[in-house]
């Protein structure tokens, strides 16, 4: 007679017995990760169409103006200011956030700030739907 090799009924209430502690233990570590990474890449992005704004910056000696917004870093801008030296793009495409929403950009002729309204795309919030811009960064 041959001997069947297999698993006992116990072995494999031992093995799933762990795997239920471990996951007891990790899954709540994971779970809403997500959203902070969400968070993370926001601020990682404003900071990156930051150096672009600064390259505009120097080779056309101003900020795009509100209305040319963050499209002016993908292709050359019309309208007032005109850059006289654009060397772009200075980004591959023009930028949207983690929530899938354009970035929203403000030039009030100071420091352009660039500005993501979170999870809610709404001024304010809270949590997940606070606003993250240049200014909440820096």
């Amino acid at each position: 007679m041959k001997k069947q090799a297999g698993f006992t009924l116990i072995e494999l209430m031992v093995v799933l017995v762990i795997l239920g502690i471990i996951m007891g233990l990790v899954v709540p570590n994971v779970i809403g990760r997500g959203d902070e990474a969400r968070v993370t890449a926001a601020e990682t992005d404003i900071q990156t169409i930051g150096q672009a704004l600064e390259m505009y910056r120097l080779h056309n000696s101003h900020y795009p103006s509100t209305d040319q917004g963050l499209e002016a870093l993908v292709s050359k801008p019309s309208g007032s200011p005109e850059p006289k030296n654009w060397r772009g793009p200075y980004l591959p495409k023009t930028p949207k956030d983690p929530w899938d929403n354009p970035y929203g950009y403000i030039n009030d002729g100071g420091s352009p700030e660039v500005i993501s309204y979170g999870a809610d795309n709404s001024e304010g919030g809270e949590g997940l739907n606070q606003d993250i811009s240049t200014a909440t960064i820096d």
